[in-house]
């Protein structure tokens, strides 16, 4: 980083954690419409921030749901146009009792900014503008041209985004698409995510008798919701945690050994995380590594159960109906349509008589893939080198943003996932918090990875 961004964002340091904290003060939480007018408020308040960070053409676009903030600068001549996305929405605070300062007052402690939505993504969002803001400031120019999209509801899977996508290709068209939302793989240790599970979730209900019955009168001449679903739950997986739904792994990749040793380069720990999650073993499908299971493989994991009485004592009864949530994530190759058709076909052949069974397809998103040679990739590797002093490794990540396929596939863009946050700082949890310290190397990173991108388009 050149000496003049450098002395522009310590002198400014102070302003910008202020600013955050401002931010994240609005409890932008896009789940529950009671807070509909700060969702509006989180909105104009960004809109202002691009705005005096020197962007131009901000605008606020009206969606079917939460607003999408807009802006650009787009002088750079002959050089690359990057898209960069975010989000100010915020996932609910709840459970409040938890929380060991109020979730939306921002507190300083031990080089953590506390608050809820401080690492996801507000702090993230944040170094992408005040990056921008850094050179505008400085140099009067920027080293590519740059449009922000940031949306208010990615944390309610982004139920209108595609739709503006999609009508507003022309708007939105760049050569690379950046987005920082999500954790690198330790504090010491920086990587890149050159790929994101998709998913496929589901609900399924088995339905019996009309309604509850005595166990004494019934039991054994009925058939059992709650057991016909244990035995179609029971016949989806074999001991070694194989998944066995005819056609699953059509379409996987194998990893091969180049594949498997990528992985055991990666710094971690099995057993820390073991005693970390308090678990007697880790578990999975046989052949594979912890770090390969969850995020190289495709899963089934059941996240949900209900069936019969779940009062205190005893009822002996025979239910009515009983249900289960289950989740799939996905990998290369895989589409969610096409395992929610197969796990139907799949149920339909192991339902006992007797019960009939509804299944209703909940969450879908497209896995995601980049290869860590793509020369944007190679330039962030560069710019994570000099931002936080250590060459970083590449990792997949077992989660799934289904937007990133959308982005990519809507815009023909690659996607290039320039992460600051840290796994532990408690996404979605009582107590989040965002490493300051991950500010000042994101901003650093980020002028390099600009710069490294300008070189790629003389």
């Amino acid at each position: 980083m050149s000496l003049d961004l450098k002395e522009f964002l310590i002198k400014e340091r102070g302003r910008h954690l202020e600013e955050l904290k401002e931010f994240i003060r609005i409890p932008s939480v896009s789940a529950d419409s009671l807070h509909k007018n700060d969702m509006r408020t989180a909105a104009e308040w960004l809109a202002d921030q691009l705005r005096n960070s020197g962007l131009e053409n901000v605008q606020i676009f009206e969606t079917a749901g939460h607003p999408v903030v807009y802006g650009d600068w787009l002088h750079a001549e002959g050089k690359p146009t990057a898209l960069i996305y975010g989000h100010y929405d915020v996932q609910p605070a709840d459970p409040l009792d938890q929380w060991d300062t109020p979730p939306f007052e921002p507190v300083e402690r031990d080089g953590r900014l506390y608050g809820r939505g401080a690492t996801d993504d507000k702090a993230q969002l944040y170094t992408q503008v005040k990056t921008v803001e850094a050179f505008l400031k400085t140099r009067g120019s920027l080293p590519v041209n740059v449009k922000f999209c940031i949306e208010g509801e990615e944390e309610i899977a982004s139920p209108h985004l595609a739709e503006f996508l999609e009508s507003h290709q022309e708007l939105l068209q760049a050569d690379l698409i950046a987005i920082s939302d999500g954790p690198m793989i330790s504090s010491e240790q920086p990587s890149i995510c050159y790929g994101l599970r998709g998913i496929c979730g589901l609900e399924l209900t088995v339905k019996g008798p009309k309604s509850d019955l005595h166990s004494g009168l019934f039991g054994g001449g009925v058939a059992n919701p709650a057991t016909a679903l244990i035995k179609i739950l029971s016949s989806m997986k074999d001991g070694q945690d194989r998944i066995l739904v005819e056609g699953f792994y059509d379409g996987v990749f194998e990893l091969d050994e180049a594949a498997h040793q990528a992985f055991r380069d990666i710094p971690f720990d099995e057993e820390k995380t073991r005693a970390d999650l308090q678990v007697a073993a880790l578990a999975g499908e046989e052949g594979y590594s912890f770090l390969e299971r969850t995020s190289a493989r495709p899963t089934l994991e059941i996240n949900g159960l209900y069936g019969g009485y779940q009062g205190e004592g005893l009822k002996p009864i025979v239910p009515s109906d009983a249900g289960a949530k289950i989740s799939c994530r996905l990998v290369d190759g895989q589409h969610p349509d096409d395992i929610f058709a197969k796990l139907k076909e799949h149920v339909a052949a192991h339902t006992p008589a007797g019960v009939t069974v509804n299944m209703t397809q909940t969450h879908r998103g497209k896995p995601f893939y980049i290869s860590p040679q793509h020369p944007f990739i190679q330039a962030a590797a560069a710019a994570y080198e000099e931002g936080f002093g250590k060459k970083p490794v590449y990792i997949r990540s077992g989660g799934s943003i289904p937007i990133i396929e959308v982005f990519s596939r809507v815009l023909n863009a690659p996607v290039v996932m320039l992460d600051f946050g840290l796994p532990e700082e408690g996404m979605h949890a009582p107590n989040e918090y965002f490493q300051l310290e991950n500010f000042d190397r994101g901003t650093a990173t980020l002028c390099r990875f600009w710069t490294e991108i300008a070189e790629q388009g003389k």
